[in-house]
């Protein structure tokens, strides 16, 4: 469970580092506001993963140990932020296109990690990789609000 982990926090990270590039390419300050509160949440997740893999680990690593062990820096769907935007093109002034960019990354990294648990055969493995499918399912439902609060 410890490289699921790592390659977790990196999908974490790609697209917290997305969400604030998108958020300084933004115009309008609502806008701005979403992408800072999305990059907030994935900060969050990020946390979670890196309390997830001390807590299992035999190493007691800081934050910044455990970074510096992270290689790739991708979004959860494995694009990187430019193809994302040249694949969808969405209006980054605009709050509804932004939060189904948003869902669409956020249904992809739940379909990944659901698939990789159905071939993980160690049972430590397969729980972790199912509770972070599961904080996906929230990520989706907690911007599926945000969306109907518009």
């Amino acid at each position: 469970p410890l490289d699921v982990l790592k390659v977790a926090y990196s999908l974490e990270q790609g697209l917290c580092e997305f969400y604030v590039t998108m958020g300084q390419e933004a115009k309008h300050e609502k806008v701005k506001g979403l992408f800072a509160k999305l990059s907030d949440i994935e900060v969050k997740h990020q946390l979670s993963i890196y309390l997830a893999y001390n807590d299992i680990s035999d190493e007691n690593l800081s934050q910044d140990d455990f970074e510096k062990m992270i290689e790739t820096k991708a979004l959860e769907g494995g694009l990187s932020a430019r193809e994302y935007l040249d694949l969808f093109h969405p209006d980054l002034d605009n709050a509804i296109e932004v939060i189904s960019l948003a869902m669409s990354i956020e249904a992809q990294a739940l379909d990944l990690y659901q698939r990789v648990a159905l071939k993980v055969e160690n049972s430590a493995s397969k729980n972790m990789i199912n509770k972070i499918a599961n904080e996906e399912k929230e990520h989706l439902k907690g911007l599926g609000e945000l969306m109907d609060s518009l």
